[in-house]
């Protein structure tokens, strides 16, 4: 297998005066490593253009994850959606890409804007053949996968941003290239490729949104693992054996919680630093540990981690406060939705008599549900979770 990973990112924002998004986005990953991701442009708006893009998605991406031809998908299409009374065309418009064990991908575009790739910072200009399917000229093209290609697949609404005000012509295919070469920085995620791209198409709307606009962006990283741990086992006992396996695992290490870092820095035999820096007035300070990446306060810090972790998945406007500031959450964020495309917890389950006052908001629940809901969160953005309690 690849060890190559796809990070996926996408961001739509809606037509003004409307209350759903006629783009739809759809995954589909299989245990091959393989993954599928469709993006389809509804005809019109509103309603019956969400209703067309979301169907057209889900069929493609259901029958192609199942081993079926582009010409029975677009057939089955066709024979399935109800036909726009206005243009007699009976589905939306879609981008494909087949991401073939993280090796190679494929991909069939039908009138959408081409899909971008930028290969070490410059676009890669891609060898397109037409095929004609059921009346449509489907394009289709296929590339041998390098680390940090960036895939930008977008719906219409991105080339007709600015139609009107500042762009006489829209957005143009060439001026969006332009764009992403001149910001381009490989560390970025893929949903920071998304939220840096659509927030240009709304100023170039001015804030109100001509058409549904969607970005699905794709970026193949080398796999990075990071391992967290976080809290002391619930019997003492165990703490060897914890931090051994902690310490064995390859990647990164960040250490979270004060008695926590003290059984690392004993295991190791190693000084633990405390700093008085405080980057960020409600995250508490980090700490200095040989052999370790990043040492941090537990729960508070966590927990900051979670509320960015949410807010990734949504419009991410928070990054422009963990993207570049130096406290323990912050940095956390970077290593773990930015770098790494596996993480592993280790999570220790003794309650810290701290935590048992009655007056403090935080328990040995409250620190379980942390974890539980980080996990959730990072599963949805497509890495590869694993969680070990001690």
């Amino acid at each position: 297998m690849s060890e190559l990973r796809a990070d996926i990112g996408i961001q739509s924002m809606i037509k003004y005066g409307e209350e759903l998004c006629g783009d739809h986005v759809d995954l589909q990953e299989q245990e091959d490593g393989s993954a599928l991701v469709v993006l389809a442009d509804g005809l019109g708006s509103g309603v019956k253009a969400n209703i067309l893009s979301t169907l057209t998605a889900k069929i493609i991406s259901t029958m192609m994850a199942a081993g079926l031809s582009m010409e029975e998908c677009v057939k089955t299409i066709a024979d399935t959606l109800p036909v726009d009374s206005a243009r007699g065309v009976a589905y939306s418009t879609f981008t494909i890409i087949r991401l073939l064990q993280n090796r190679q991908a494929e991909l069939f575009e039908y009138d959408n804007p081409y899909m971008i790739l930028l290969r070490d910072g410059k676009n890669y200009p891609l060898e397109r053949s037409e095929m004609t399917v059921s009346g449509k000229t489907i394009v289709r093209s296929k590339v041998t996968l390098q680390e940090n290609d960036l895939f930008i697949a977008m719906s219409d609404g991105c080339t007709h941003a600015g139609i009107g005000l500042d762009k006489k012509f829209g957005w143009e295919r060439d001026d969006i290239i332009a764009y992403l070469e001149s910001l381009y920085d490989p560390s970025f995620s893929a949903k920071t490729w998304a939220t840096i791209l659509l927030e240009e198409c709304s100023n170039l709307y001015k804030f109100k949104p001509g058409d549904d606009t969607t970005i699905c962006a794709i970026r193949m990283q080398r796999q990075e693992t990071l391992n967290v741990m976080f809290g002391p086992p619930a019997v003492h006992d165990d703490s060897e054996r914890m931090v051994s396996q902690f310490l064995a695992s390859a990647g990164k290490h960040v250490v979270c919680g004060g008695t926590t870092s003290q059984l690392v820095a004993d295991y190791l035999h190693k000084e633990l630093r405390p700093s008085l820096h405080y980057a960020d007035p409600d995250i508490p300070p980090i700490a200095y540990l040989d052999g370790i990446d990043l040492v941090t306060e537990g729960v508070i810090t966590v927990n900051r981690v979670l509320e960015y972790a949410r807010d990734f998945l949504e419009d991410n406007q928070s990054y422009v406060k963990w993207g570049y500031k130096d406290d323990g959450a912050s940095q956390i964020c970077r290593m773990m939705l930015e770098e790494a495309t596996d993480v592993n917890f280790f999570i220790g389950r003794a309650i810290n008599p701290a935590h048992q006052n009655p007056n403090l908001p935080i328990n040995f629940s409250i620190k379980m549900q942390l974890i539980i809901e980080l996990t959730a969160c990072l599963k949805k953005m497509g890495k590869r979770v694993q969680v070990t309690y001690f």
